[in-house]
């Protein structure tokens, strides 16, 4: 553990210039993870020196999806905290102090190369198959050579005087021991000529003032490692202990883009996938309690959560394996709760009113409820499951009323005789239905699966339904009696056979 610690502070820095995605919420899911586990404090730190991308909306995307996580934050946006403020463009002062520092201590010089320069030295790179490192052209300039430059017009930037000798070297918490080469370090720039610090060097400042104890970043960040460690010993600053995680691929170990489908976090929870269930899915991308177990509660990832058990191998995201365990969640949910959690789906697709939700209405969608749980993945397929018991009319193709082995005449001597059971049943249940419209298939000489059929295109308008009888005695005797009587009109537009 570093020598920073009073006890483990973690943070996350996630960058306002676009939504929050599955694989930087998987690394804010470790994140938290380890500092609950740990007593440690979790802090949400916000990096948005891209002043062209980064947006108000962005950020409010970012902060909803840890909240719809349940990833609540100690300190950070709207919550504050003693190391503030937490954005890292209200902490430029704070930059430059630091930047003055360096400059006093030797560790970092003015470079006014200009693009053009720049492109210069890059193309002579390419051309002797070198890969491009800044020489120091700067470094050794006097007062006076940087006096002229500065009367050209020239603004310059602050880079880091790395050392071009030596080697740096740090334990990873996943991966073990992990050793660079100094030459293979660029004299980076620290200060942009605007004034703005690049990522390297302003992450660094930030770890160091909000005593940050522990790293836990993708392996994507590996090579920055080295440059963050010198500028730590540039500083006289003790480094914190870093883990890097393997990276979330899909299943084509290619890195998830769109078009694997949904990729932010706010995408799966429109989709209707649950916090619970996406949080236990992230968790298992790259760590294991064991080879068997898959389903955790948070309390439960709480307490088993350890960094050792982090593989360093990638994760492939699997759709149909979160699918599965977020049906699994779904089915674990009492109905009232199911209900609940469906109804915003059924507003947005305007099946119910999106104000005062009649108490018929919910009554009715209780009933509902247990039709489909058993069916349900994602709750945004409430929607299409059951949209038929809301509408008041039906539209389907009226030829899918013939069932296989029947005809127009047949079809509707069936559906008349089975408004005429509706109509006259004492006791309106799914088990008084069932037993009398079995008879009556047998009356008819019909098989029960062309009865059925026809009746469940009559009453649903398709031929796949939640069960038929529950579904029945849901929809009450009038509507059902009003959709077979429809049914009926339609049977009479079609041709004879």
């Amino acid at each position: 553990m570093s020598a920073l610690n009073n006890g483990v502070r973690v943070r996350i820095a996630p960058s306002p210039t676009g939504p929050l995605h599955v694989g930087r919420a998987r690394t804010a899911l470790f994140n938290w993870l380890f500092t609950r586990a740990n007593d440690g404090v979790f802090i949400v730190r916000i990096e948005d020196t891209d002043r062209i991308r980064s947006t108000e909306e962005n950020l409010r995307s970012i902060l909803t999806s840890l909240r719809w996580l349940g990833l609540e934050w100690d300190e950070g946006p709207e919550v504050g905290g003693p190391y503030g403020p937490y954005f890292q463009m209200q902490r430029l002062p704070l930059y430059q102090e630091f930047a003055q520092r360096l400059l006093r201590a030797g560790a970092a010089y003015y470079c006014y190369c200009t693009p053009d320069e720049l492109t210069a030295m890059r193309e002579a790179a390419k051309r002797a198959k070198m890969p491009f490192r800044y020489p120091g052209r700067c470094r050794p300039l006097t007062t006076k050579q940087r006096a002229a430059y500065e009367a050209e017009g020239r603004r310059p930037v602050l880079r880091f005087a790395a050392p071009s000798t030596g080697s740096t070297a740090f334990k990873d918490l996943i991966r073990g021991d992990i050793t660079f080469d100094n030459t293979e370090i660029d004299d980076l720039v620290l200060v942009k000529s605007d004034g703005i610090p690049t990522y390297n060097f302003a992450v660094v400042v930030d770890d160091i003032t909000m005593q940050i104890t522990h790293i836990i970043r993708g392996d994507d960040h590996i090579a920055n490692t080295p440059k963050q460690l010198l500028l730590y010993k540039a500083l006289d600053a003790s480094p914190p202990d870093f883990a890097h995680l393997p990276m979330v691929l899909g299943l084509d170990r290619a890195k998830l883009s769109s078009r694997h489908g949904a990729t932010s976090v706010m995408e799966f929870a429109e989709l209707g996938y649950l916090p619970e269930a996406m949080v236990n899915y992230l968790a298992l991308l790259g760590w294991a309690f064991d080879d068997k177990r898959e389903i955790f509660r948070k309390e439960e990832l709480v307490q088993h959560f350890r960094i050792e058990r982090v593989s360093k191998t990638a994760a492939a995201f699997s759709i149909e394996k979160l699918d599965w365990m977020n049906g699994y969640y779904i089915r674990q949910l009492s109905l009232k709760e199911l209900a609940e959690r469906a109804l915003p789906f059924w507003q947005k697709a305007g099946l119910v009113p999106t104000d005062q939700v009649p108490t018929k209405t919910l009554t009715y969608i209780q009933k509902m409820i247990p039709l489909i749980q058993e069916r349900v993945k994602r709750l945004g397929e409430v929607v299409e499951l059951t949209d038929f018991f809301f509408k008041e009319r039906l539209t389907y193709d009226s030829a899918l009323l013939i069932g296989k082995g029947m005809t127009a005449a047949m079809t509707k001597l069936a559906l008349a005789e089975t408004k005429r059971v509706v109509e006259n049943l004492s006791l309106f249940n799914s088990e008084t239905l069932e037993i009398q419209m079995r008879s009556l298939a047998e009356s008819l000489g019909l098989k029960t699966g062309q009865l059925f059929g026809a009746v469940r295109v009559a009453v649903t308008g398709r031929t796949v339904a939640p069960p038929l009888f529950q579904t029945i005695a849901v929809l009450g005797r009038e509507k059902t009696l009003d959709r077979l009587t429809e049914a009926l009109r339609l049977l009479d537009t079609l041709p004879s056979k």
